[in-house]
């Protein structure tokens, strides 16, 4: 029989599922993801303490991406990265999704390069009018005194 406050073998906390299978780097991380949202069981929102076991499924958002997995294993402590692998399996519409997401951000033209000199000066802003003229005012009082 297990003791009170021990888990089955077969179930255990998302939050440690996400940081044993390399999602997150720590478990403090997968759990403010799963605070703010970004992490469904299910088509479910949950709690860091819910339970996950094999064949529940598993949607992340990892940056601007959306990784769905499906559970095929529980690991008691965190491994390198092929042990990781072997706890979850992405679906082929999260592969395809990632894939082409992944091929957009390469496409994409560099933000930067819209501004051909960077950021305007304050010699730009005069000649582009969008300093207000104060005209023979030296303060910017209401009062003209």
């Amino acid at each position: 029989m297990n003791p009170p406050n021990k888990l089955p073998p077969d179930k255990q906390r998302i939050d440690k599922w996400l940081w044993a299978a390399r999602f997150y780097k720590t478990r403090s991380l997968a759990s403010e993801a799963i605070d703010k949202g970004q992490v469904r069981v299910n088509d479910a929102t949950v709690k860091p303490a819910r339970e996950v076991k094999p064949g529940d499924q598993v949607s992340v958002r990892v940056g601007p991406v959306i990784r769905t997995v499906d559970v095929k294993g529980i690991s008691a402590s965190r491994g390198g990265a092929p042990q990781a692998a072997l706890l979850y399996e992405e679906t082929e519409s999260s592969k395809t999704t990632r894939e082409a997401a992944a091929e957009h951000r390469r496409l994409a033209p560099e933000p930067a390069l819209d501004y051909p000199s960077g950021r305007p000066t304050k010699r730009d802003r005069r000649e582009l009018g969008q300093v207000q003229d104060w005209g023979d005012r030296w303060s910017a009082s209401v009062d003209g005194d």
